[in-house]
């Protein structure tokens, strides 16, 4: 009989016990962190430029879970290294959405990489948040969904770019850069726009070298016999520093004009310390001194404190990653990635250089882009930006109908 009454009252708690899950149901999964993959290149020259993606986006979202995370969860992050090769890019991609189950992925500063991840997301059906590559590509011709830009491309600097060098007296230009997705996508993202604005412009030769290329100098012998106006740099994360170091070496610089993406940029400067070259035209998103604003300011000091260094670049792009990402999944109210997407389309979010609008069309973020020059200022260790002139984000983003065109639509 005592056993009978066990029983009953067994039965009667588990009953009791399923209609509570059915009134209250409990989302096991929703206890857990939200996970985010982070694939960047960790290792190598490109890390000038990545670190600051990372560390930025640490500290944001470290005072995001300091306050009680979002929806009642932390936010966590893991991070590897695609060491700038195309097939780990992918494969790291894959080992954080099957092994880690990553909700959303972020990345990276190979374009060719970021291109095959992309595809890869798309078939998954993951939030892919690309930090650094900057092929026109990646929104445009093979946009889709599911793939965001935090990162300016090289459409947008190319008319930057164009916009610039176009109220210049040059009319002969030569192209030298880097023999990759990136180094091409941005020679005729320039080429092109400075085409369009100033007609009579001519391209009397190109170089191309090998990613990571040690040796320069004899590619600007070369281009120096040809006695160009101008030339039009196209050179990568990787090369960056290297392009600079060797126009200064062999005195290219003070020979013919130069224009470099990123030549201005902290990056790229830092490294160099005082020898790199004074006068070369440079466009970034980024400068830690410009704009002068209170919420730069404030932004600069919170970095520096954390990492005991100024903001480059890459921090612009890891904060905005980290505010787009939080603020999107507030809006949507729960990691669904489906609403999370279309949360984050046409999504607003304050930054270091102003609002920041994620078009919802093409998933392209509306950055504003800096022009200046090469320049050595008295208290600086490293060269900074001179003559800034601002170029707003509506006058550097490609048209929705060049959007649609290149997709084919």
């Amino acid at each position: 009989m005592e056993r009978v009454v066990r029983m009953r009252s067994f039965v009667l708690f588990t009953v009791i016990l399923a209609l509570m899950f059915l009134v209250h149901p409990v989302d096991v999964k929703a206890q857990g962190p939200i996970k985010i993959g982070i694939i960047d290149t960790y290792s190598g020259p490109a890390t000038t430029f990545t670190y600051d993606v990372r560390d930025a986006f640490k500290l944001a979202i470290d005072e995001v879970n300091a306050k009680g995370g979002i929806l009642k969860r932390k936010i966590e992050f893991t991070t590897r290294d695609d060491k700038f090769k195309v097939d780990i890019c992918l494969s790291m991609a894959k080992e954080l959405i099957m092994m880690e189950k990553v909700d959303i992925l972020m990345g990276t500063i190979n374009s060719a990489g970021t291109l095959a991840v992309s595809e890869y997301c798309k078939t998954e059906k993951i939030p892919f948040l690309v930090t650094f590559s900057k092929s026109e590509k990646i929104t445009g011709e093979k946009g889709h969904r599911y793939v965001f830009s935090i990162t300016e491309n090289t459409a947008m600097i190319g008319k930057a770019a164009a916009a610039g060098l176009a109220k210049t007296p040059y009319v002969k230009y030569w192209i030298a850069g880097d023999d990759y997705e990136y180094g091409h996508a941005l020679a005729d993202g320039v080429w092109n726009n400075l085409k369009k604005l100033k007609p009579g412009v001519e391209l009397i030769g190109q170089s191309w070298w090998k990613v990571g290329e040690p040796e320069l100098t004899p590619y600007l012998t070369a281009i120096t016999a040809a006695k160009p106006d101008a030339v039009i740099f196209a050179t990568g994360g990787g090369s960056m520093v290297n392009a600079m170091k060797a126009a200064k070496a062999t005195g290219f610089a003070e020979k013919i004009p130069m224009f470099i993406h990123t030549a201005t940029e902290l990056s790229t400067l830092a490294p160099l310390g005082l020898d790199a070259p004074e006068k070369v035209i440079g466009t970034s998103n980024y400068h830690f001194y410009y704009p002068d604003t209170p919420k730069n300011k404030a932004f600069v000091k919170a970095f520096k404190d954390a990492y005991k260094r100024e903001p480059k670049v890459g921090a612009l792009y890891g904060y905005l990653a980290a505010q787009f990402i939080t603020k999107a999944l507030e809006k949507s109210g729960k990691m669904d990635r489906e609403k999370f997407i279309d949360a984050l389309s046409g999504m607003r979010v304050d930054s270091p250089v102003g609002e920041v609008e994620m078009r919802a069309f093409d998933h392209q973020a509306m950055l504003p882009m800096y022009m200046g020059v090469t320049k050595k200022v008295p208290g600086y260790p490293f060269l900074i930006a001179s003559d800034i002139v601002t170029i707003p984000a509506k006058d550097a983003m490609p048209s929705i109908e060049e959007i649609k065109k290149a997709r084919g639509q």
